[in-house]
Protein backbone atom coordinates (compact mmCIF):
# COMPACT_ATOMS: atom_id res chain seq x y z
CA UNK A 1 0.00 0.00 0.00
CA UNK A 2 2.85 2.45 0.98
CA UNK A 3 4.94 1.44 -2.10
CA UNK A 4 1.48 2.37 -4.30
CA UNK A 5 0.90 5.61 -2.59
CA UNK A 6 5.08 6.17 -2.80
CA UNK A 7 4.64 5.81 -6.99
CA UNK A 8 1.45 7.55 -7.26
CA UNK A 9 2.95 10.68 -5.72
CA UNK A 10 6.48 10.23 -7.61
CA UNK A 11 4.60 10.13 -10.71
CA UNK A 12 2.46 13.10 -9.68
CA UNK A 13 5.44 14.99 -9.02
CA UNK A 14 7.23 14.32 -12.26
CA UNK A 15 4.15 15.12 -14.21
CA UNK A 16 4.15 18.45 -12.66
CA UNK A 17 7.51 18.85 -13.01
CA UNK A 18 6.85 18.25 -16.78
CA UNK A 19 3.99 20.57 -17.00
CA UNK A 20 6.13 23.63 -15.15
CA UNK A 21 9.24 23.02 -17.64
CA UNK A 22 6.60 23.11 -20.46
CA UNK A 23 5.06 26.31 -19.04
CA UNK A 24 8.42 27.92 -18.33
CA UNK A 25 9.40 27.48 -22.18
CA UNK A 26 6.53 28.63 -23.69
CA UNK A 27 6.91 31.83 -21.42
CA UNK A 28 10.05 32.77 -22.62
CA UNK A 29 9.26 31.63 -26.31
CA UNK A 30 6.22 34.31 -26.05
CA UNK A 31 8.72 36.71 -24.44
CA UNK A 32 11.46 36.30 -27.38
CA UNK A 33 8.56 36.95 -29.84
CA UNK A 34 7.30 39.71 -27.67
CA UNK A 35 10.99 41.11 -28.10
CA UNK A 36 11.38 40.32 -31.53
CA UNK A 37 8.10 42.08 -32.54
CA UNK A 38 9.20 45.46 -30.67
CA UNK A 39 12.26 45.44 -32.46
CA UNK A 40 10.83 44.85 -35.83
CA UNK A 41 8.41 47.32 -35.28
CA UNK A 42 10.68 50.02 -33.64
CA UNK A 43 13.25 49.52 -37.13
CA UNK A 44 9.61 50.00 -38.63
CA UNK A 45 8.56 52.72 -36.70
CA UNK A 46 12.40 54.77 -36.87
CA UNK A 47 12.35 53.70 -41.19
CA UNK A 48 9.41 55.33 -41.49
CA UNK A 49 10.68 58.68 -39.71
CA UNK A 50 13.62 58.70 -41.39
CA UNK A 51 12.04 58.60 -44.85
CA UNK A 52 9.48 61.49 -43.83
CA UNK A 53 11.90 63.81 -42.58
CA UNK A 54 15.07 63.22 -44.58
CA UNK A 55 16.61 66.83 -43.68
CA UNK A 56 15.51 66.54 -39.82
CA UNK A 57 17.02 63.56 -38.45
CA UNK A 58 20.33 63.23 -39.01
CA UNK A 59 21.29 59.79 -37.68
CA UNK A 60 19.88 57.37 -34.92
CA UNK A 61 21.97 56.32 -31.97
CA UNK A 62 21.41 54.11 -28.32
CA UNK A 63 22.20 54.76 -24.93
CA UNK A 64 21.62 53.04 -21.91
CA UNK A 65 18.90 50.91 -23.44
CA UNK A 66 17.13 53.84 -25.25
CA UNK A 67 16.90 54.78 -28.66
CA UNK A 68 17.18 58.34 -29.99
CA UNK A 69 16.61 60.29 -33.14
CA UNK A 70 19.56 62.63 -33.42
CA UNK A 71 18.00 66.22 -35.53
CA UNK A 72 19.41 68.41 -37.37
CA UNK A 73 19.59 70.93 -34.60
CA UNK A 74 21.17 68.32 -32.06
CA UNK A 75 18.59 67.73 -30.40
CA UNK A 76 17.80 63.94 -29.44
CA UNK A 77 13.99 62.44 -29.83
CA UNK A 78 13.74 59.67 -27.70
CA UNK A 79 11.82 56.59 -29.48
CA UNK A 80 10.43 55.30 -26.44
CA UNK A 81 10.68 56.53 -23.18
CA UNK A 82 9.48 53.48 -21.49
CA UNK A 83 6.55 54.56 -19.22
CA UNK A 84 3.28 53.13 -19.19
CA UNK A 85 0.70 55.97 -20.37
CA UNK A 86 -3.24 56.69 -20.46
CA UNK A 87 -4.89 57.75 -23.28
CA UNK A 88 -4.87 61.23 -22.00
CA UNK A 89 -1.12 61.07 -21.02
CA UNK A 90 -0.36 59.95 -24.39
CA UNK A 91 -2.28 63.09 -25.83
CA UNK A 92 -0.15 65.56 -23.90
CA UNK A 93 3.31 63.94 -24.19
CA UNK A 94 3.80 61.25 -26.19
CA UNK A 95 6.95 59.73 -27.31
CA UNK A 96 7.80 58.44 -30.91
CA UNK A 97 6.73 55.03 -30.08
CA UNK A 98 3.13 56.15 -29.08
CA UNK A 99 3.04 58.41 -32.09
CA UNK A 100 3.00 55.36 -34.59
CA UNK A 101 1.86 52.67 -32.31
CA UNK A 102 -1.86 52.67 -33.94
CA UNK A 103 -1.60 51.89 -38.20
CA UNK A 104 -3.80 54.32 -39.98
CA UNK A 105 -6.28 52.51 -42.16
CA UNK A 106 -5.91 53.58 -45.79
CA UNK A 107 -9.53 51.89 -47.10
CA UNK A 108 -12.27 53.51 -46.92
CA UNK A 109 -14.93 54.01 -43.68
CA UNK A 110 -18.07 54.52 -43.26
CA UNK A 111 -18.60 54.61 -39.13
CA UNK A 112 -17.19 56.00 -36.51
CA UNK A 113 -13.64 54.07 -35.58
CA UNK A 114 -13.65 52.09 -32.39
CA UNK A 115 -12.81 54.24 -29.11
CA UNK A 116 -9.75 55.99 -28.40
CA UNK A 117 -8.68 55.09 -31.74
CA UNK A 118 -6.94 57.90 -33.40
CA UNK A 119 -3.91 57.28 -35.47
CA UNK A 120 -2.28 60.60 -36.09
CA UNK A 121 -3.62 62.57 -33.00
CA UNK A 122 -1.14 61.72 -30.70
CA UNK A 123 1.50 64.16 -31.66
CA UNK A 124 5.24 64.29 -30.97
CA UNK A 125 5.51 68.02 -30.37
CA UNK A 126 9.06 67.96 -30.40
CA UNK A 127 9.33 66.45 -34.01
CA UNK A 128 7.10 69.20 -35.25
CA UNK A 129 8.78 72.18 -33.66
CA UNK A 130 12.20 70.97 -35.40
CA UNK A 131 10.60 70.72 -38.41
CA UNK A 132 7.70 73.30 -38.71
CA UNK A 133 9.17 75.63 -36.09
CA UNK A 134 10.21 76.53 -32.59
CA UNK A 135 8.03 79.44 -32.30
CA UNK A 136 5.01 81.47 -33.59
CA UNK A 137 7.83 84.11 -34.74
CA UNK A 138 9.79 80.90 -36.98
CA UNK A 139 6.70 79.16 -38.01
CA UNK A 140 5.46 82.36 -39.28
CA UNK A 141 9.02 82.65 -41.56
CA UNK A 142 8.27 79.29 -42.97
CA UNK A 143 4.88 80.30 -44.19
CA UNK A 144 3.81 80.03 -47.89
CA UNK A 145 0.59 80.60 -50.12
CA UNK A 146 -1.51 77.45 -51.72
CA UNK A 147 -3.96 78.38 -53.94
CA UNK A 148 -7.70 76.68 -52.66
CA UNK A 149 -9.28 77.21 -55.51
CA UNK A 150 -10.75 80.76 -55.02
CA UNK A 151 -8.24 81.92 -52.35
CA UNK A 152 -4.86 81.86 -51.17
CA UNK A 153 -4.04 80.29 -47.41
CA UNK A 154 -1.28 80.13 -45.82
CA UNK A 155 0.90 76.31 -45.43
CA UNK A 156 4.20 75.50 -43.66
CA UNK A 157 6.63 75.28 -46.85
CA UNK A 158 9.25 72.79 -44.45
CA UNK A 159 9.45 69.09 -45.41
CA UNK A 160 6.92 69.47 -48.70
CA UNK A 161 3.90 70.02 -46.23
CA UNK A 162 3.13 72.94 -48.61
CA UNK A 163 3.70 71.35 -52.06
CA UNK A 164 1.75 67.95 -50.59
CA UNK A 165 -1.23 70.67 -50.26
CA UNK A 166 -0.65 72.33 -53.84
CA UNK A 167 -0.42 68.66 -55.00
CA UNK A 168 -4.02 67.84 -53.74
CA UNK A 169 -5.14 70.95 -55.04
CA UNK A 170 -4.43 70.01 -58.62
CA UNK A 171 -5.11 66.54 -57.91
CA UNK A 172 -8.98 68.35 -57.00
CA UNK A 173 -9.31 70.74 -59.59
CA UNK A 174 -10.55 68.69 -62.72
CA UNK A 175 -13.03 66.95 -60.28
CA UNK A 176 -14.89 69.54 -58.74
CA UNK A 177 -17.24 69.86 -61.74
CA UNK A 178 -17.90 66.63 -62.66
CA UNK A 179 -18.16 65.74 -58.76
CA UNK A 180 -20.84 68.06 -56.77
CA UNK A 181 -20.36 65.81 -53.03
CA UNK A 182 -16.57 66.42 -53.58
CA UNK A 183 -16.92 69.93 -54.24
CA UNK A 184 -19.49 70.68 -51.18
CA UNK A 185 -17.25 68.42 -49.11
CA UNK A 186 -14.10 70.90 -50.29
CA UNK A 187 -15.37 74.08 -50.38
CA UNK A 188 -15.70 76.99 -48.46
CA UNK A 189 -12.63 75.92 -46.74
CA UNK A 190 -12.65 77.05 -42.87
CA UNK A 191 -8.39 77.81 -42.81
CA UNK A 192 -4.97 76.75 -42.54
CA UNK A 193 -2.36 78.33 -40.17
CA UNK A 194 -3.70 79.66 -36.90
CA UNK A 195 -1.44 80.11 -33.95
CA UNK A 196 -3.64 78.67 -30.99
CA UNK A 197 -4.38 75.68 -28.57
CA UNK A 198 -6.79 72.73 -28.75
CA UNK A 199 -10.21 73.77 -26.84
CA UNK A 200 -9.95 73.11 -23.53
CA UNK A 201 -5.98 72.20 -23.28
CA UNK A 202 -2.73 73.83 -23.59
CA UNK A 203 -1.44 71.77 -26.30
CA UNK A 204 -0.83 73.44 -29.54
CA UNK A 205 -3.07 72.56 -32.60
CA UNK A 206 -1.46 71.39 -35.70
CA UNK A 207 -2.79 74.33 -37.25
CA UNK A 208 -0.54 76.43 -35.21
CA UNK A 209 2.37 74.52 -37.05
CA UNK A 210 0.41 75.11 -40.24
CA UNK A 211 0.41 71.60 -41.57
CA UNK A 212 -3.59 71.31 -40.49
CA UNK A 213 -6.48 72.24 -43.35
CA UNK A 214 -10.42 72.46 -42.61
CA UNK A 215 -12.30 72.35 -45.59
CA UNK A 216 -16.18 72.64 -45.85
CA UNK A 217 -17.98 72.70 -42.05
CA UNK A 218 -20.50 70.70 -41.29
CA UNK A 219 -22.55 70.87 -37.61
CA UNK A 220 -21.88 67.07 -37.42
CA UNK A 221 -18.06 67.22 -38.55
CA UNK A 222 -16.50 67.06 -34.82
CA UNK A 223 -17.18 64.50 -31.88
CA UNK A 224 -17.41 67.74 -29.30
CA UNK A 225 -20.47 69.17 -31.64
CA UNK A 226 -22.07 66.01 -32.68
CA UNK A 227 -23.26 62.81 -31.72
CA UNK A 228 -22.23 59.38 -33.37
CA UNK A 229 -24.78 58.45 -35.28
CA UNK A 230 -25.18 62.09 -36.46
CA UNK A 231 -20.78 61.60 -37.02
CA UNK A 232 -21.70 58.36 -39.05
CA UNK A 233 -24.32 60.16 -40.87
CA UNK A 234 -21.74 62.90 -42.16
CA UNK A 235 -19.09 59.86 -43.00
CA UNK A 236 -21.52 57.74 -44.73
CA UNK A 237 -21.97 60.79 -47.37
CA UNK A 238 -18.60 62.03 -47.29
CA UNK A 239 -16.13 62.31 -50.26
CA UNK A 240 -14.67 59.02 -50.64
CA UNK A 241 -12.29 60.46 -53.81
CA UNK A 242 -11.45 63.46 -51.76
CA UNK A 243 -10.02 61.35 -48.64
CA UNK A 244 -8.14 58.77 -51.14
CA UNK A 245 -6.36 62.01 -52.57
CA UNK A 246 -5.41 63.97 -49.25
CA UNK A 247 -4.18 60.47 -48.40
CA UNK A 248 -1.73 60.06 -51.30
CA UNK A 249 -0.58 63.10 -50.75
CA UNK A 250 0.41 62.36 -46.79
CA UNK A 251 -2.37 64.06 -45.21
CA UNK A 252 -4.74 62.14 -42.40
CA UNK A 253 -8.32 62.58 -42.26
CA UNK A 254 -9.75 63.43 -38.97
CA UNK A 255 -12.79 61.27 -40.17
CA UNK A 256 -10.34 58.66 -39.24
CA UNK A 257 -10.60 58.83 -35.42
CA UNK A 258 -12.55 57.75 -32.70
CA UNK A 259 -12.72 61.58 -31.63
CA UNK A 260 -14.14 62.14 -35.32
CA UNK A 261 -12.76 65.82 -36.90
CA UNK A 262 -14.06 65.11 -40.22
CA UNK A 263 -13.78 68.72 -41.85
CA UNK A 264 -9.51 68.06 -40.70
CA UNK A 265 -6.50 67.05 -42.80
CA UNK A 266 -3.30 67.11 -41.54
CA UNK A 267 0.23 66.36 -43.09
CA UNK A 268 1.66 63.76 -41.01
CA UNK A 269 3.83 61.85 -43.77
CA UNK A 270 5.37 59.33 -40.93
CA UNK A 271 1.66 58.06 -40.32
CA UNK A 272 0.24 57.76 -43.98
CA UNK A 273 4.21 55.69 -44.93
CA UNK A 274 3.53 53.09 -41.72
CA UNK A 275 0.18 52.43 -42.92
CA UNK A 276 1.69 52.22 -46.62
CA UNK A 277 5.08 49.94 -45.88
CA UNK A 278 3.87 48.16 -42.55
CA UNK A 279 -0.32 47.71 -42.49
CA UNK A 280 0.62 44.72 -40.39
CA UNK A 281 3.60 45.41 -38.34
CA UNK A 282 2.74 43.04 -35.74
CA UNK A 283 3.43 40.04 -38.49
CA UNK A 284 6.94 38.82 -38.58
CA UNK A 285 8.18 38.28 -42.10
CA UNK A 286 11.40 37.42 -44.04
CA UNK A 287 12.92 40.63 -43.11
CA UNK A 288 11.51 43.45 -40.94
CA UNK A 289 11.68 45.89 -43.98
CA UNK A 290 10.07 43.98 -46.38
CA UNK A 291 7.05 46.32 -47.58
CA UNK A 292 9.46 49.60 -47.91
CA UNK A 293 11.23 50.63 -51.21
CA UNK A 294 14.39 49.33 -50.74
CA UNK A 295 15.80 50.23 -54.28
CA UNK A 296 15.77 53.52 -53.09
CA UNK A 297 19.46 54.94 -51.95
CA UNK A 298 18.67 56.96 -49.18
CA UNK A 299 16.24 53.89 -47.64
CA UNK A 300 18.89 51.73 -48.33
CA UNK A 301 21.32 53.66 -46.18
CA UNK A 302 18.76 54.07 -43.53
CA UNK A 303 17.81 50.48 -43.60
CA UNK A 304 21.76 49.38 -43.09
CA UNK A 305 21.76 52.44 -39.99
CA UNK A 306 19.18 50.82 -38.70
CA UNK A 307 19.98 47.06 -38.29
CA UNK A 308 23.41 48.53 -37.59
CA UNK A 309 21.86 50.00 -34.03
CA UNK A 310 19.70 47.26 -33.25
CA UNK A 311 20.54 44.09 -33.66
Amino acid sequence: MKKTLIVTLIVILLFNIGNISITAAANDTNKKENSNIYDVTMKQDILCLMIAYPEYIKNIEKNNGYVYLNMKSGRKICYDDKKVKSVQEKLVNPDLQDTLAQIYPLSPIRCVMRADFDPGRYRSYGLLSEVYGTSKQVIENNLTKVNIIYNNYQFNKCNNASNSLKSVMEELKPLLKMDQNLRNCLLPCSGTFNYRVISGTNRLSPHSFGIAIDLASDKRDYWKWSTKAAGEKRLSSYSTELVKIFEKNNFVWGGKWSHFDILHFEYRPEIILKARYFPSSNVLKKTWYEGAPIQEVSIKNAIYKIDSLIK
